[in-house]
């Protein structure tokens, strides 16, 4: 099996808009997250928002495996320090195989390389799973909200470079 992470061109973004959708579907439907009362969820992702991201300047990497796309993580640079780990996704069938290590492991690294210091993310409070999965590789909790149209509370976590 050859896996290689690399940097996501353009033409790539349909692809990588699919990987995503199907990877948070499966989330979607544990918490009950609709295109109505969840629009902005990466299992609802239109492909223009995705390019529109990727045109601001967002870095996108795909996870292939035998040059198939298995995995995406997109990484933005808030200020010099900190980076917003965003759409962290591995197709379900390829869960629970070390493929989100690699890609956070990637993560990390990029943003060791580019000089910052911190990474942020926001994830599903209520996703106890998924909470501990990102406190395995050091991220802490740094608060929680609960924001008027989202069905859910939203925890914010940082992970120290």
């Amino acid at each position: 099996m050859n896996i290689k992470i690399i940097e996501i061109a353009e033409p790539d973004i349909i692809a990588s808009a699919d990987i995503i959708r199907r990877s948070f579907a499966t989330v979607a439907v544990e918490f009950g997250l609709t295109k109505e009362n969840c629009p902005t969820n990466g299992a609802f992702l239109e492909v223009d928002r995705l390019l529109d991201e990727y045109r601001r300047g967002i870095k996108m990497f795909g996870l292939f495996s035998d040059n198939r796309q298995i995995g995406f993580v997109a990484l933005e640079r808030k200020d010099t320090d900190i980076f917003y780990l965003e759409k962290l996704a591995v197709l379900p069938e390829f869960r629970h195989k070390r493929f989100g290590e690699r890609l956070m492991d990637f993560a990390k690294e990029h943003v060791r390389q580019a000089g910052g210091k911190d990474i942020s993310i926001g994830i599903i409070y209520e996703n106890k799973r998924l909470l501990n999965w990102y406190k395995a590789f050091g991220f802490v909790e740094t608060g929680t909200k609960q924001l008027d149209h989202l069905p859910f509370t939203v925890c914010f976590m940082r992970l120290d470079i």
